[in-house]
């Protein structure tokens, strides 16, 4: 287990053998070994076209979860077998990932070996492999023709973040018949979610790419997302989700920033700024009128307070977080997975202590070094220009408000994060193929003068 944490921490020491250092140092010795550009367009326009749509059909179809199976899971199945069939390829960059998902699953199986009887905790651990090759298909895929299949993903999540929140706020107000039963849950909207808590979460990267549209594209455009901005962030606010209010709030705050300096000219940095202004007040002007509603004033009073019973008390969430972590230290195989509410009241609460519980040392090690070392990663990739760098700042930032986030509430099994985890790792590999290429067409220019 310390080899393969030093292993991924290696990855982060400037310099140690990291595959970003590598890169660095090899850039021509990467372009022919994970393919140069060129080599990526050769592909005939109908495979590229319905590579594409199948892109965009798996950001739509991930805001559908609340039947069995899902649309997600059908198309990315269809989507795995028509990629491979069309040319798909595993880079060397990828074996850390496929290494770490490899071992955190492998643990979370050991841990499960005493309950494979119960037919919820085999589902329990068949998901999270699953979760796992999405992780590593999304890497491949985004690995290659970045900025098009990028471009289909932002789309398609944008259109299933809107199909989402017009059903939570259909049912929240009453608008479809029968809808409140089907599209609420205690109260708060949850859409074509399960949970409320889930929805909140995943609309925040549609809000985010919206919002970016919003302070920096031209007026219609601006505005055509403005429009969507607006309905998305609604949705957010009647999932009465705190983590979610509070993850949008910082993750926009981080992501304009990191706009702001990455701008590329003191214009666009003021239209950023004087955009963000006029957003900011139109949204507490929304959220102003909303609360004039008294059952939206009186359940945001409710949710917004921080005196919570579930919260408090020694086995209250952060209770059971301290009580799981000494549990955790004194159990190398941990209790196996879905096993925490037979000694608690309820669920752990907390993905990092539910991958030392469910998995033992081994999950409980690999998920926070996998998730964190992702995150080390990507913030050498702020300031890389790239074609795609204004989508990547709006996924980094929602993957780290989605991170801080598992700390309070079990992210471990919510099929938009691992996605982002892959597209991350995709974008990686495909901004030093990017620095590989650009290096070497400098290096032919500076030789043919």
């Amino acid at each position: 287990m310390d080899c393969f944490v030093a292993s991924l921490l290696a990855m982060t020491e400037k310099d140690g053998a990291s595959v970003c250092t590598e890169l660095r140092e090899y850039p021509m010795a990467y372009a022919a070994t994970a393919g140069t550009s060129q080599s990526l367009t050769s592909a005939p326009p109908g495979v590229l076209a319905l590579q594409r749509a199948l892109v965009w059909l798996a950001g739509a179809s991930i805001a559908i979860v609340f039947i069995e199976p899902s649309p997600y899971e059908l198309v990315t199945l269809t989507a795995c077998v028509l990629f491979f069939a069309t040319g798909l390829r595993m880079q060397l960059v990828f074996m850390p990932l496929l290494f770490a998902l490899i071992v955190l699953n492998v643990g979370y199986s050991v841990g499960a070996v005493p309950f494979l009887d119960k037919p919820e905790v085999v589902n329990w651990v068949l998901t999270s492999w699953y979760m796992a090759v999405t992780v590593v298909f999304f890497a491949m895929v985004m690995s290659e023709d970045t900025e098009a299949r990028l471009n289909m993903l932002r789309r398609g999540l944008i259109v299933g973040a809107m199909i989402a929140s017009l059903a939570g706020i259909a049912g929240y107000f009453h608008l479809v018949p029968g809808g409140y039963d089907l599209l609420t849950l205690y109260d708060r909207a949850r859409g074509t979610f399960k949970d409320p808590n889930v929805l909140g979460a995943f609309l925040i990267l549609p809000a985010l790419f919206t919002l970016q549209s919003v302070v920096s594209d031209r007026f219609g455009k601006a505005f055509r997302n403005a429009i969507a901005f607006g309905i998305i962030s609604l949705a957010i606010l009647l999932s009465f989700s705190r983590a979610a209010w509070g993850g949008f709030v910082i993750t926009a705050a981080f992501m304009l920033a990191l706009m702001v300096f990455t701008s590329r000219s003191q214009a666009q940095r003021s239209r950023i700024i004087v955009m963000t202004l006029i957003a900011a007040i139109l949204a507490v002007a929304l959220i102003a009128v909303l609360l004039s509603i008294g059952t939206v004033a009186d359940m945001f009073k409710q949710r917004a307070s921080f005196d919570q019973s579930y919260d408090e008390g020694r086995f209250g969430r952060f209770g059971r977080h301290i009580l799981g972590a000494q549990m955790a230290l004194e159990l190398p195989f941990g209790i196996g997975p879905l096993q925490f509410h037979t000694y608690f009241p309820e669920d752990t609460h907390n993905s990092f202590l539910n991958a030392f519980m469910s998995g033992g040392w081994i999950s409980g090690i690999c998920y926070p070094a996998l998730v964190f070392v992702s995150a080390i990663i990507g913030f050498r990739y702020i300031y890389m220009r790239v074609p795609w760098q204004r989508d990547y700042l709006a996924i980094f930032s929602a993957f780290l408000g989605i991170a801080g986030e598992s700390f309070i509430i079990d992210t471990d099994h919510w099929r938009h994060f691992w996605m982002m985890l892959g597209t991350m790792w995709g974008m990686y590999a495909a901004a030093e193929r990017h620095r590989a290429t650009s290096l070497g067409v400098s290096d032919e220019a500076s030789a043919a003068s």
